[in-house]
This record gives structure tokens, sequence and C-alpha cells, in this order.
């Protein structure tokens, strides 16, 4: 084809589509939100999902801890000893290295005359090797590194480069002391952006040369295993043989199993699930939109059968035809391309900007080389989908019956309203996915937001501190200047109380939880005992969180040292040892002779995981049976706002003790706010998409009902001059919008009962196929598809019955 004759076609599809600005708008901004939705979430779900690590065979790879038998204590790791051991043993695995099972864990660190807490991961010497990351700068972690004696040595993550030494590339060499026992590390490497394991990972040091939680010797290290699946070896056969080790070990008493994940999986952690629920949304919107354009231009299409006909009269062939109605839609098609792109951009950034701050790989997310060929595509694919198949029925023109019927009803306008209707219909349908996704997530969000967690959330400020070196190894030591910290924390104005933790609230992993025996229990029985979280409280911890006494009483002061071992229980785990008996005065067992009485029952706390309370035993601090913990976290309960408090508490930790600092100060509800972030993303994203898809189905419903005006205008006309009122052809047409909204419910809501089971893992205290939510969303588009058919039912009405059978 000539350049000439392309430019010829390209000048006649502009003046067309500026005859009709309005619809031509219409199409481009249709397939702008289609297109820019979901080349922005195909963005994310490309680095989330799809870009590899900066690792060698991540397929590979595997990650391995352990699970009790009930479920309820996952991420169960190995003590260093069991970890070599198992490393020795190992057959389905060519290579295991270690890290701590903890994850990335702050740890304080002095910096110039302040603290900072950067995340730290203890990972064996052979870890990068492991992995055959190659580091950004320097040199990565080394066998010898991870030898008792070897010099204490760091390698920094990108993001922790980038936060605390401004990506200086002079930092190799650098020192940076670690506060609670001075111990100096030198900084040896960097690694490359997207290496984030342990997620959120800040700098990484040898197990070896550090302290353990519960002293100087790397025996009480506790890691994950990870390593590389020997060729033809299922990660299957990896887990089963980790469970067979679980059996020859001690830990064996709590009935451990073994857990084996893909390493890629175990990067992506909990996202994964709703990054392909928005890839799926994404997919149905743009189908949506596809079918929306499609059906616009069936519209326009059937508007300008006349035009077409006299071209075909003039002389103008199909082939001609379809080439020109092509070019126009190929005009719509870079135009809406170029829309959507602006707004893919538009949206990855604010979705980086709003993504919780937990999300894996954040920082690789924009718009990259893959992803603008994947927009191109996904243009591509739209344009064929939206604009052939209507082009090909456009130009099958009768020029004999359509220059004789002028604008009146054909066959072939039927057979394009059916079509119309059809898409329609489609769309509804679609809608009715994606809004009940939107419906269900928005429902399970607000259950997860009036969860009662038991205590007074409001007035909380959640404190850490960093203990320097001498508090090291010296059990009294902490527990004395905490108890003097929380005297004069309570005497200051604005304290209501103060209690310590062991652990900060929703803390992932960390802690102390195992099981412990009711008197009386067989070895059977003892077995099926859930999984407890051990809490260290004291006199002042319940009344600092508001978690309401049931019965007997709470903790005072004369329960310490030399006096009768005590214990209190969550509500849950009172009613399970002794289901329907008065708990108070019976034992829980730490062996055979040596019992703790129960004194009290309070309710059930959501402390450690908002989705569902952990079965707790509470512990006087004064009487820890667990040697070498110690709290360095303080809950402050505040009459005012938090916040307000933590200039307060900076200067009473100084005062009490010059040497402890203040390492972070964070109000509880801010701590809520994170553990909310995500399942608040997942809902406003579908809520977004929902709407979109609404707005994409009114629109192909108003066209619809716009065009059968326009083709019924005599008939209306004709029914006008017959005594039809107005309020009788608005009914009529609003029926007709009606019948096609409920058919595309029925069909969303069959679709439904089959892909519902994709949501599940994504929602809290509501079914997938809840009916409330179903029931909502089927209303609300019925709403919608009456509202826009409303305005072409009313011009109906008000046709002017001479003019209309003149026109003819």
């Amino acid at each position: 084809m000539a350049i000439s004759e392309f430019r010829q076609r390209l000048e006649i599809a502009a003046r067309t589509l500026g005859r009709s600005p309005s619809w031509a708008l219409g199409v481009v901004l249709t397939l702008g939100l289609g297109i820019g939705f979901a080349t922005a979430v195909f963005t994310v779900a490309h680095a989330l999902l799809i870009r590899p690590l900066p690792v060698r065979g991540q397929d590979q790879l595997a990650v391995l801890w352990g699970i009790t038998r009930d479920g309820r204590t996952d991420h169960f790791p190995l003590l260093y000893r069991d970890a070599l051991e198992y490393a020795r043993r190992a057959q389905t695995l060519e290579r295991v290295e270690f890290f701590g099972y903890g994850g990335a864990q702050a740890v304080p660190i002095r910096v110039g005359n302040g603290v900072v807490r950067p995340r730290r991961s203890l990972v064996s010497g052979g870890y990068f090797d492991l992995l055959g990351t190659r580091p950004l700068l320097g040199r990565a972690l080394r066998t010898e590194d991870d030898l008792k004696g070897a010099a204490p040595v760091a390698v920094l993550s990108y993001i922790g480069w980038q936060r605390f030494f401004g990506g200086d590339s002079g930092v190799i060499g650098r020192r940076m002391v670690l506060h609670f026992n001075d111990t100096p590390y030198t900084i040896v490497g960097v690694m490359p952006l997207g290496l984030d394991y342990p997620q959120g990972v800040d700098f990484w040091s040898p197990v070896v040369p550090n302290s353990g939680p519960l002293g100087d010797q790397p025996i009480y290290a506790e890691l994950n295993v990870i390593g590389r699946l020997r060729a033809g070896t299922s990660i299957n056969a990896a887990r089963e043989e980790l469970t067979r080790f679980f059996g020859t070990i001690s830990l064996n008493r709590w009935g451990v199993s073994g857990v084996a994940r893909p390493f890629t999986k175990d990067v992506v952690g909990d996202v994964g699930p709703a990054v392909l629920a928005f890839a799926a949304a994404a997919a149905l919107l743009l189908l949506i939109t596809c079918t929306n354009v499609a059906n616009l231009l069936l519209i326009r299409g059937l508007g300008r059968v006349r035009e077409l006909a006299v071209r075909s009269a003039l002389g103008a062939g199909r082939m001609r035809l379809i080439a020109q109605l092509l070019t126009e839609s190929g005009i719509l098609a870079v135009a809406g391309g170029v829309a959507g792109a602006a707004l893919a951009a538009a949206a990855v950034r604010g979705f980086v900007f709003f993504a919780p701050a937990g999300t894996p790989r954040l920082d690789e997310i924009r718009i990259s080389g893959p992803v603008l060929v994947g927009a191109v595509a996904i243009t591509t694919l739209a344009m064929l989908l939206f604009a052939v198949a209507p082009t090909i029925v456009t130009s099958r023109v009768d020029v004999q019956e359509a220059l004789r019927s002028g604008t009146r009803q054909s066959s072939g306008s039927r057979r394009f309203r059916v079509a119309s209707q059809a898409l329609v219909v489609g769309q509804i349908a679609l809608a009715l996915l994606v809004l009940s996704a939107a419906g269900l997530l928005t429902r399970s969000l607000l259950a997860l937001e009036q969860v009662d967690p038991e205590f007074d959330r409001a007035r909380l400020l959640v404190a850490e501190l960093a203990l320097p070196s001498d508090y090291m190894g010296n059990a009294p030591k902490p527990l004395t200047m905490m108890e003097q910290l929380v005297a004069r924390l309570e005497a200051t104005p604005g304290v209501r109380s103060v209690t310590p933790v062991l652990t900060p609230p929703f803390a992932a992993v960390g802690g102390i939880f195992g099981r412990i025996p009711a008197e009386g229990q067989t070895k059977e029985e003892e077995a099926r005992n859930p999984a407890v979280t051990y809490e260290l409280a004291t006199p002042s911890y319940f009344s600092t969180f508001g978690i309401p006494l049931v019965r007997g009483r709470l903790f005072t002061q004369s329960d310490r040292e030399g006096a009768l071992p005590v214990v209190i229980l969550s509500e849950s785990l009172a009613q399970y040892y002794w289901p329907g008996a008065d708990p108070i005065g019976k034992r829980l067992m730490r062996d055979s002779t040596d019992g703790l009485t129960v004194v009290g029952v309070v309710r059930d706390s959501h402390y450690r995981d908002l989705r569902k309370p952990r079965p707790s035993v509470y512990i006087p601090l004064r009487q820890s049976i667990f040697p070498g913990f110690a709290p360095t976290t303080l809950v402050v309960a505040t009459s005012g706002r938090p916040s307000e408090m933590i200039p307060v508490l900076r200067r009473t930790v100084h005062d009490v003790d010059p040497g402890v600092a203040l390492a972070s100060a964070t109000p509880f509800e801010t701590l809520l706010a994170g553990t909310l972030a995500q399942p608040r993303l997942n809902a406003l994203l579908l809520t977004l998409f929902a709407g979109a898809a609404m707005l994409l189905a009114a629109v192909g419903l108003f066209g619809t009902v716009a065009t059968t005006v326009r083709q019924r205008t005599r008939e209306l006309g004709v029914r006008l001059a017959l005594g039809a009122t107005p309020s009788l052809l608005r009914l009529g047409l609003l029926d007709h919008a009606l019948r096609l909204a409920l058919i595309g419910v029925i069909v969303g809501l069959a679709s439904w009962v089959l892909v519902s089971r994709f949501l599940r893992s994504l929602l809290f205290g509501v079914s997938a196929t809840d009916p409330l939510a179903l029931a909502g969303a089927s209303l609300l588009l019925i709403v919608v598809a009456l509202v826009a058919a409303w305005r072409p039912a009313l011009r109906a009405s008000r046709i002017d019955p001479v003019i209309a059978l003149r026109a003819e």
C-alpha cells in the first residue's frame, strides 16, 4: 500500500472521528482505563512474581523449618547443633546453609551520639555462596567468617546501604557498633538491589561470632535451613526427610514435623495470593474494556450502515471499507494506549506509595522494558478483540436493503442489537465478579478492624530499649532497672500504668512457646495439648493492657522468688484443660514434681495475632522459669495521646540509666495499622477495579439503550400517536435494561461459585459465598444499570410523534 493512500486513510479516519468527538473520547478513555489498570497490575505482578531474583538457580532453592502437630506454632527452629547434624545427614539437599529463624530483627547500633535499629539477619558463612549472588561492592561472607574467634563482619543489603549510609561507595571498611555488647562490625560488602531475604534485612552477619538469644554460645542459635535440591529431588522429599530428622531429636516431644517451601514462594510470602487476585481482576477489567469498546463500535457501525451503503454504491469494495474502519480503530487504539500508559505510570507510583512497608521487592516495582512490551501487546490484543469482529460485521452491508430501508430496523440491525445486548450481559457478569470480590474483601477488612483485642489499644505506647553491654549475662540487673523505670514512669503525669513485655505486639516470631501438661494428664493427652505462648507479666501487666479478669486474682508484688509458683491462663486455655470446671487451684506441671498453680483466668487477647487469639500462660516476671530472657520492651498506658509521651519517656530512661537508650517508641495504633495495611490495600485496589468495572458496564448499557431508542424512533412515535403515555414508554425501556442486568447478574453469580475459592486465603470472618456481599453487589449493579438507562429512556418519552413519522 502506497504511503499516500495510507495518509489519505488517516486523514479520512481523523475527519470521521472528529465528527463524533464525544464518542471517540469515550472510546479512548475506556481503553485507557482498562489498559492502564491492567498494565499497572501486571507491572506489580512482574516485579513480585516473575522477575528473577539475583540468585543462581532460584527454582532449586528450598527453605525449611518445623511446625508443631496442631499447626499453632509455625517456623519452629533448629538449634545450632541440630542444624549442623541435619546438614551432615541431608540426602535431598546438595548443600545446606542456615539463617536465623527470627528473620531480620532490629538490633540497636550506635551511630554517632545516637542509636538506630537496622534489621540484622544471622546467616552461616556459606549463605551467599549457596545463593550464588555477587556483591555490588566489596565481598560476600565467607566460611572463615563463621568460625569461633573470627572478627565480626557485616554485609549490607542494598536498602540498608541506602537507608543508613546514603549509598556511600566508600562504606567498605567502616564499622558499626552493636550497642548492647559493644561489638564492632566491619562492613565488607554490599549486596545488589533485589536480594531482600530474610525480608526487610538491612545487614547480614555470621552466626558463630555473634551472641544468640540465650547467651554467647552458638549452640543457642535458633535457625531455619536453606538448601539447594539435588537433581531429580522434589521439595516434598526434602520436607519428609526433615520430618524424619525431627523425630530423632529432643524437639520431637512437641510433635514437630518438617516444612519445605520453594525459595521464590517464601520471598513473595503472603503477598502472592493478593497479587494474583489483582491480576485476575485486571484481566477481567481488560476483558470488560474490550467488550465495551466492541459494543461501542457495533453501535456506531449500526448508525453508519447507510453511510457505508452509499460508499459501496459509489464503488468502494468491502476490503476497502474494512481497511478504513480498521484505520479508525487503530487511531483509537494508539490514543487509548497512550492514555493507558500514563494511567499505568501514575497507578504504579500510587501503589508503591500506599503499599505496606513489608511488601517484598517494593523498591523494584517500576515501569520497565518487559512491562512496556507487555503494554504494547495488551494494546494490540485489545485492538484485535474490539475492532476486527465489529468491523467485519459492520462491513457486511446489503446496499439495496440499506438504501431502501433508510433508518428503519432491518434484519442486520436486529443482529447488531442482539450482539450488543450479549456484550452488555457479559460486561455486567464480569463486573459482578470484580464487585463481589471487592465487597468480600471490604467486609473482611471491617471484620478485622472490629476485632476486639480485649485490651485498650487507643492509649498505648510501645517502647523498645537498647541495653548496654554490662547488662548482658547479669539477669537481675535488667529486671531491677525495669522495676525502677516502671516506678518512675508510673509517677509521671499523663501515665496511667506501665509494664515490661518480652516481645512487641504482633511480632511475627520470637517470644517463648511450647507445650505444658496439666496435672494428671496422660502422655497421650499431653501430646495433644496445644502449643501455648508464655508471657512474662508484672502486677501492672493486665491493667496496662486493660485485659479483664474472668475469675481468680491477678499477680501481686508477693508473686516473686521464693513464693508459691503461680500462673494465670487465658480463658480458652483454661477451658481446654478443665472444661466446665473451676481452674483456680489446679496445676500445670513443669516436670513430674514441680507444678505451677493457677490463680487466675483472663480474657483471650489478640496481643500476638489479630486474626485469632493464641492460648497463653502468664508467668510472674520475678518467677520466670526461663533464665536468660529479660524484657527490653515497655508498654505504657497514657491518659493522653501516646506520641506526646515519647520525649518524657526518653528523659526518664536516661535518668534511670544513661547507658540505656530508647531505641524506638511507637503508638500501638501504628503497629495495628501495619497489621491492617495489606488488607486495606487489598480492599482499596479491588474497590477501584470494581468502580471501573461498574462504570464500563454502565457505559455499555447506556449505549445499548440509546441505540434501541434510535432504532425504534418510528415505532415509539407511532405508539405515542396512538395514545401511549411517556411514562409507559420509559417503563418499557427501563424494563428492557432491567432484564439485561438480571441476566448478567445471574451469569455472574453462577460464575462466582466457580472462582470464589481462589479468594478464600485473603478473607477473614466472612465466607467466599457470603450472601450479604453477593446480594449487595447484585443490587448495586442493577441500580447502576437502571441509572444508565434512565437518560435514554427519558429522551424516548419526549419524542415528538409528528417529527418521528416525518423523518421516516
